[in-house]
């Protein structure tokens, strides 16, 4: 859907990042590494939830321990995440971790940075340069005037010539700040210099709402212009919905095959014959945890509703006390009001075991000409013009003269 930059490949165990390899997500544990069993959970429950890769951090010895029993029961790779300590990144290397992200900002000393890319570069692993505006060096934070993209992408490109002392190249980038404009300006910088694959990210994004909306603008205008090859949404919130939000960008956008739900809804109107948040809501409730690929539609009215949501897999559009279910815009069936999420989740399940082609012959007979009845009635009742535009633009006319 979008020309992807060309960029290098690496693999972070067995999952390809960069060099048109599907965009992978990621997300970060909020458990202490050296509980075991918590973390693993933690990392079980973002892999459920569309993680490709997982980050934990490594900031104490006991951390370190804790990945050596971790890595070998972990459904995906494992990225430590090193600050300060550089021999915490050798510790984390010895655990068996399948990547490092270092930080520019804290790390400064440069035979502590290459002796990590050096042992990096014999076991095979790559490194993420995550650089950070809230943790920039302050040498170049003064010589570019603060933390702005030119200082980002200085802060890296200075971490990379320390790997090309030691031969080290098997890197990817990011350059986060929890400024959207700075963050996108960064990255376009860093895409025209660095030919390696990036890692978007907006950092301290915050709680939700306001996280999801600053990530999603960040990292989506990215992604639109081609621009990056992994995501993570770094939000004040359960981790899972970072996972989750990221798959749900990557499929919005079409970048990754859907695997989960897509639920679009009409916003309402005074044609609507029922409560729309409240069906759309518990539709949702209903099919969300269910791995249901398709794209459902929650329609307030049988005027418009099969019609303008035609190109969704399956949908439910509400008459006068009866639901009108359709697929494909088809009216398979006519429900009563009463039922309609539950003949929603039916119909997703028949759907899933049979196809949509098989669900399409098995409608009930009469059901189009019941839906064109009821569309026929709501008209005689409502008019076209439900929302009353004429009367107020005549209204508009009389005193405009």
């Amino acid at each position: 859907m979008f020309e992807r930059r060309r960029t290098r490949q690496i693999y972070v165990r067995d999952v390809a990042v960069g060099g048109g390899a599907p965009i992978s997500v990621q997300s970060m544990t909020t458990t202490k590494t050296a509980d075991v069993e918590g973390t693993l959970a933690q990392i079980y429950a973002l892999a459920a939830a569309g993680a490709d890769i997982v980050r934990c951090t490594c900031n104490e010895e006991e951390a370190a321990e804790g990945l050596a029993q971790i890595i070998p029961r972990s459904p995906v790779p494992i990225v430590a995440d090193i600050h300060f300590q550089y021999r915490l990144a050798l510790a984390a290397i010895e655990a068996g971790v399948d990547a490092l992200r270092l930080n520019p900002g804290n790390i400064r000393k440069p035979d502590q940075i290459k002796a990590v890319a050096h042992e990096a570069k014999d076991r095979g692993l790559p490194i993420r340069i995550g650089v950070n505006a809230g943790s920039l060096d302050p040498d170049i934070a003064k010589r570019h005037g603060g933390a702005t993209p030119e200082a980002l992408v200085a802060s890296a490109q200075r971490e990379l010539a320390y790997f090309d002392e030691v031969g080290f190249e098997d890197v990817k980038i990011s350059v986060k700040s929890s400024n959207v404009p700075v963050m996108i300006d960064a990255y376009r910088l860093l895409s025209e210099t660095v030919d390696f694959p990036l890692h978007l990210g907006v950092t301290e994004a915050g709680p939700l709402p306001n996280g999801l909306i600053k990530s999603t603008v960040g990292i989506g205008t990215l992604l639109a212009e081609g621009i990056g090859d992994t995501i993570r949404f770094s939000l004040t919130a359960d981790p899972v919905e970072e996972a989750r939000a990221g798959r749900q960008l990557l499929e919005t956008l079409g970048l990754r095959e859907r695997k989960g739900l897509d639920l679009i809804a009409c916003p309402s109107c005074g044609r609507a014959e029922v409560d729309v948040i409240k069906v759309a809501n518990d539709a949702q409730a209903a099919l969300a945890d269910r791995n249901i690929p398709l794209q459902v539609a929650v329609m307030g009215c049988v005027v418009n509703g099969p019609g303008e949501a035609r190109e969704a897999d399956l949908g439910i559009a509400a008459g006068r006390g009866k639901g009108h279910l359709f697929v494909k815009g088809k009216v398979v069936r006519v429900v009563p009001e009463a039922e309609m999420v539950d003949a929603l989740l039916r119909e997703a399940e028949l759907i899933m075991a049979e196809g949509i082609e098989a669900r399409l012959a098995a409608a009930d007979e009469g059901a189009e000409a019941e839906a064109e009845r009821a569309r026929d009635e709501l008209l005689q009742i409502q008019g076209t013009d439900v929302n009353h535009a004429s009367e107020k633009i005549e209204k508009i006319r009389e005193i405009a003269e």
